[in-house]
This record gives structure tokens, sequence and C-alpha cells, in this order.
């Protein structure tokens, strides 16, 4: 699972869906693989905007990456080489090969293995 992926879900349980505690889900025991991937400066310029910055502050911090500005970068930010460069290896490069996502509400753990999130839940959680 890329660490992109993890700023674009939330906890499933019916319960959860209001509370704000159920975003970012939080990784535990994450097993980290870097692969590398062709720099994609346009992408990163373009994805950035819908990625919520706290959230991902808070997964980089959790993975052990060394802490992101405290504000996105924007305008002429975005065109500093080796800020591009280190979004690109965090949210493109870096893959989450197993571990649990947790939620911050109701505590459910979607288990990820070889690199799949399982996101199906349970009957009693549905």
């Amino acid at each position: 699972m890329k660490v992109i992926t993890a700023n674009f879900v939330s906890c499933a349980v019916k319960e959860c869906k209001t509370s704000a505690a159920s975003f970012p889900l939080h990784f535990n025991d994450a097993e980290l693989e870097l692969s590398e991937v062709d720099f994609q400066p346009e992408f990163i310029r373009n994805v950035l905007p819908r990625i919520d910055w706290e959230a991902l502050r808070t997964t980089a911090n959790e993975l052990g990456f060394p802490s992101l500005p405290e504000t996105k970068p924007e305008g002429e930010a975005l065109d500093n080489e080796q800020t591009l460069k280190d979004l690109h290896r965090l949210l493109l490069e870096t893959q989450v090969m197993e571990g649990r996502l947790v939620c911050g509400t109701c505590g459910h753990s979607y288990v990820i293995k070889e690199g799949i999130a399982n996101f199906l839940l349970p009957s009693h959680l549905v």
C-alpha cells in the first residue's frame, strides 16, 4: 500500500463516518519497502492540492520520516526540485508491505498483507 493511498481512506465502520478521529487511519507495526519510481514532478504538483497536509504529516511521523513542514508547499515552493523529490519518495516510492491501519475512533484494525490493505468489515461492524 503506497503512502499516498492512506491520505484518501478513512474508517469504513458506520459509526465512524461522522467522527474526525476516523481520519487519518494510523499505521501500526508497518514494514516499509522503498521501490524506485520515475520522478514525476508534475504529478506531485497536481496531487498536492488534494492531499490533506495534516494527515500526511501524521502519517509521515508515524512511519519515521523526517518532519514535513507545518504548511503545505505552494507557489514557488513547488519549483523546488528537492521538495518535490522528497514528497515523491514519501508518497509514491514508500510502500507499506505488512502492518495495520487503525481507526482513531473505534480502534478497528485493517490488516495490510503483501502490500494490500483489507478494508472488508466483519458483519457485526457493517
